[in-house]
């Protein structure tokens, strides 16, 4: 996360990689819809925390 200058960069780094990791992942075929939903919530969860916990840092 250091190495980007601006901040707004790395969610449209993230989301851009993440789309085309979905695009071209055999594995996404082979998830029912509720363990994709529960593995995107873990994702997002973790995702958020990180963000916290870079909000803290920041602040402190």
């Amino acid at each position: 996360m250091l190495r980007f200058r601006r901040r707004r960069s790395l969610p449209k780094f993230v989301a851009v990689g993440a789309s085309v990791q979905n695009k071209f992942s055999q594995e996404r075929a082979l998830y029912n819809r509720a363990n994709f939903k529960l593995n995107h919530a873990d994702a997002l969860a973790v995702w958020r925390g990180l963000l916290a916990a870079e909000q803290i840092a920041l602040s402190g």
